[in-house]
């Protein structure tokens, strides 16, 4: 059950936390002052679990506030993380939350417990100190203390060797006392002590040191091991020199597995097991803390190609069993080569690489893809999945988490947009034209929305008379920054990013009352505008309806529109851009052909398009530059055949990119009806095309 944090939440948890306490041992307090303290912790680990990380400094100190109130029975933190478990949201947010609990009140604790051995060492003091007139009394008093102590106690002199061990420490290492006994201090290390723990334990034996504080694990004899929080204090003799040592130890074992399953959990992904982003981002940072001038840093960042595919066709269960069986394989593979692989989210891994060659992360990379390629068995399903990888290196000393991680990703769409399961190496020159271009693609919203985008229009001419037709609109983009773009910078972009949509009703919209504000202007130019419609557009149910409101309410006579089209927004394999279409031309639309020849040019089809004008593109205009020849060259036939295709079965036609005098004059002789061009008109503003009207 999760609750979110509130007064009603934080009452009801409270409650929940008390039962659970108040039964698995005794609680020191009554029962007003109880709820009172586990209201005000609950309160503040469901702040810390909802903030994002920013809170957890009060989980801390809520963990540690249970501590120094005695609520210190052994099974008080495992109660309490299981209650809390229950109600925190599940995510990295709360499992942090309960890291810094579990952390607060270990510390305190320690706190506690060590205030707890300095009293009970000065009692062993005591007694000893008493030995000397009440040897008998004293010695039963000790006797008493040190045998019946909860906590291990040792003493051992300035040499090293244990002289007293009592049941509770031998119980704890899993020696008999008198076996314990034959021991030595130094026997008892362990590969995780301290760096500077026997230096300072060297120290205590000199008299440098009086007391000492750590916590420290030992080798049982069954060979398992526990872990303690351990002090030791020096008791000296009569001239102020070392005599003994004391040691007391409390097992920490159960507190210390659960910090580490906590730790872990902070660390690493829970579907996978592979480090996370968290663990990626301390690894590189200690490789640049001790990177040398000429040691470099690898980053291999990869993602699955099509897993929403295999998501949405077998279901979230089998996406997660194949994102573990991949995980499994970049994870050999990276270790196989001494590297770390993480899991960065979804379906996105990435591997770091210290003093890795070029030639080496390109092996890396070939063997990544290859190993993610090898089929995938599920249950009864064989899934072959591929992956793209974008690769960086640069020198460790300068390498920057955001920065390595930025050039990785936009080295990984650069990889995508080459095909699946390919690699890139990161190259700095692409790198900042992919950068411009999704800083184009982040403002463009904002700049449809500030009216960024204008329109200006291009004269379509008559060629036998040479007299102005029509206009094609084209729009242009004026970027605060970078200035007038021109469509090729952008065009491509608004169509990846699904504005084409609402960009074309603006342009459709702007064009017609232009073009309804120069006829009403200009009545006996009887001009016509054409308007580009990208193929998103032909595949809105909306299209028929937009355009018929458009021209309602510009007051434009729908023949005096007409929309380009390409022949693969025509020729799709569904009918209904083909009947949308069918629909505008029955209105009295005009429809035309964009850059005819350049697609599937299916002449058979042609001549059941609802289509009236075919519109050749500049290529084919290109080879009419020269002075006439002889024999027509191949451009001319090609055109040539074109127009006497398209005037059989009646439609018109126009050139485009006509820019020379010669290739107006071969088009009129070919029997082309219109042109446009720079030589017949460059793109002018409405205000600079109204300058030609009235002349």
């Amino acid at each position: 059950m999760t609750v979110a944090s509130g007064h009603a939440g934080t009452g009801e948890l409270a409650h929940r936390w008390a039962t659970a306490l108040l039964s698995s041992g005794y609680v020191p307090m009554g029962p007003i002052e109880l709820d009172e303290l586990l209201r005000d912790a609950a309160a503040r680990v469901l702040a810390a679990a909802v903030s994002g990380g920013g809170e957890t400094a009060t989980a801390r100190e809520a963990g540690a506030r249970l501590a120094r109130a005695q609520l210190t029975d052994p099974g008080t933190l495992y109660e309490t993380l299981g209650v809390l478990g229950e109600y925190l949201p599940p995510g990295p947010e709360s499992t942090a939350a309960l890291a810094a609990f579990a952390a607060g009140y270990a510390t305190a604790l320690r706190e506690v417990t060590m205030v707890q051995q300095e009293r009970l060492t000065r009692a062993v003091l005591a007694a000893q100190a008493r030995t000397q007139n009440l040897a008998w009394q004293s010695e039963a008093r000790f006797r008493a203390v040190f045998a019946g102590a909860a906590v291990g106690i040792g003493i051992s002199d300035p040499h090293g060797r244990i002289l007293q061990a009592n049941q509770a420490l031998a119980d704890m290492l899993g020696y008999p006392p008198e076996q314990l006994r034959r021991l030595t201090v130094p026997e008892l290390a362990h590969p995780s002590d301290p760096p500077r723990m026997w230096e300072m334990y060297a120290q205590m034996a000199r008299g440098e040191l009086d007391h000492v504080r750590m916590e420290k694990a030992y080798h049982r004899r069954d060979g398992g091991v526990v872990w303690t929080d351990l002090t030791v204090s020096l008791i000296r003799d009569e001239a102020g020199g070392p005599q003994f040592h004391v040691a007391m130890m409390q097992d920490i074992t159960e507190r210390h597995e659960l910090e580490a399953r906590l730790h872990h959990q902070a660390l690493h992904d829970p579907l996978t097991g592979l480090p996370n982003r968290t663990l990626f981002a301390e690894r590189l940072a200690d490789i640049v803390r001790a990177a040398g001038p000429g040691d470099r840093v690898g980053v291999c960042y990869l993602d699955l190609d099509g897993f929403k595919q295999t998501n949405d066709t077998h279901g979230h269960d089998i996406g997660d069993q194949l994102l573990v069986a991949v995980a499994e394989r970049i994870a050999e593979c990276a270790a196989a080569r001494g590297h770390l692989a993480a899991r960065m989210g979804g379906d996105e891994f990435v591997i770091l690489a210290a003093n890795a060659s070029a030639d080496q992360l390109a092996t890396l990379a070939e063997a990544t893809l290859a190993t993610i390629a090898r089929p995938v068995s599920i249950g009864p399903h064989r899934l072959r999945v591929s992956a793209s990888l974008g690769v960086v290196d640069r020198p460790a000393y300068r390498a920057k988490l955001p920065e390595i991680l930025k050039a990785a990703d936009v080295t990984l769409y650069r990889a995508k947009a080459q095909g699946r399961g390919r690699w890139a190496l990161y190259d700095p020159h692409t790198a900042a034209q992919e950068v411009a271009r999704y800083e184009l693609c982040a403002a463009l919203p904002d700049a449809l929305d500030r009216g960024e985008f204008t329109l200006v229009y291009q004269p379509i001419v008559d060629l036998p008379t040479r007299t102005l037709r029509g206009v094609e609109a084209l729009v242009r983009w004026h970027h605060p920054r970078l200035g007038l773009l021109l469509p090729d910078r952008f065009i491509h972009l608004v169509e990846e990013t699904g504005l084409i949509v609402p960009l074309g009703r603006q342009v459709l919209r702007e064009a017609c009352q232009q073009a309804a504000s120069w006829r009403k202007e200009y009545p006996e130019r009887d001009l016509f505008v054409s308007v580009n419609i990208a193929t998103a557009q032909t595949q809105e149910p909306s299209l028929v309806s937009d355009v018929h409101d458009v021209l309602a309410q510009t007051g434009l006579a729908a023949a005096s529109l007409q929309l380009e089209l390409t022949e693969s927004a025509l020729l799709t394999e569904h009918g209904a851009p083909l009947q949308a279409l069918r629909a505008l031309a029955d209105a009295g639309v005009r429809v035309a052909i964009d850059d005819f020849g350049t697609g599937y040019s299916n002449l058979a089809y042609l001549r059941t398009l609802p289509v009236h004008t075919l519109k050749l593109p500049q290529p084919l205009i290109d080879g009419l530059r020269g002075e006439p020849a002889a024999a027509p060259n191949v451009d001319e036939r090609i055109v040539d055949a074109l127009v006497r295709l398209a005037h059989a079965i009646e439609l018109t036609v126009t050139a485009e990119g006509v820019e020379t005098l010669a290739q107006a004059e071969r088009l009129t002789t070919l029997g082309c009806d219109s042109g446009q061009g720079w030589y017949l008109g460059q793109p002018r503003t409405a205000d600079e095309l109204a300058e030609v009207l009235a002349g």
